[in-house]
């Protein structure tokens, strides 16, 4: 192997290296060390998903929402997403550390979702999104995911084990076929719980730097 094949074969493997090193080695190793952060009511953040919540992360996933919406804010200056309102502050490593796999994205057809549960936490909004998006968003390109709900007609009985608590009124001038009421199916219940609950504006030290 001539000189000049030993230097290219050298450098390809510096390259390799020294990439995965930096984008890869360290940034994992950065991210391991991380922990929560104490709130002043002796809580944490972040907290790591139980329940509805992380049943309905399952569901998000499931659904392919990742490939409309993203769930990392930009910081000032690298794109309109604070003015846009979807944040506060920028995302940082410690938001995501109870979060495998995380749920960054890179498509944003639709807005970021990474603190959808501050600017929107009401179930009925969530639910008639879900159902139809143009009852909440007009001109949405959003498909309807309108399976992750039952149908009701005005007189309709509840299907069983569900509560009254539950039904969602749909607006007169949507309603369609005799359909006047919506009874979320569990995976639409908790995916709403999911969404409601995505809050990434605490204010953690490193987002201000």
């Amino acid at each position: 192997m001539t000189s000049r094949k030993i230097g290219l074969t050298l450098g390809v493997f510096l390259t390799i290296t020294a990439s995965v090193t930096g984008l890869v080695i360290v940034p994992n190793w950065q991210f391991r060390e991380l922990q929560p952060v104490k709130k002043a009511d002796g809580s944490q953040y972040p907290m790591p998903l139980f329940g509805e919540q992380a049943k309905g992360r399952e569901v998000y996933i499931d659904q392919g929402c990742i490939y409309c919406h993203s769930q990392q804010i930009r910081m000032k200056g690298y794109g309109a997403d604070i003015r846009r309102n979807w944040g506060t502050r920028r995302s940082v490593p410690r938001d995501y550390i109870h979060e495998k796999p995380h749920q960054l994205g890179t498509m944003r057809t639709g807005p970021d979702l990474a603190s959808i549960g501050s600017r929107q936490p009401s179930t009925v909004w969530h639910a008639l999104h879900l159902y139809d998006p143009q009852i909440t968003s007009p001109g949405s390109i959003m498909p309807r995911f309108q399976y992750l709900y039952t149908e009701l007609r005005d007189g309709e009985a509840l299907p069983p084990g569900t509560f009254e608590a539950d039904v969602v009124k749909i607006p007169p001038q949507f309603q369609k076929n005799g359909v006047t009421r919506l009874m979320p199916t569990d995976r639409g219940k908790a995916l709403v719980e999911y969404l409601k609950g995505l809050n990434k504006t605490f204010p953690l030290p490193e987002a201000a730097q």
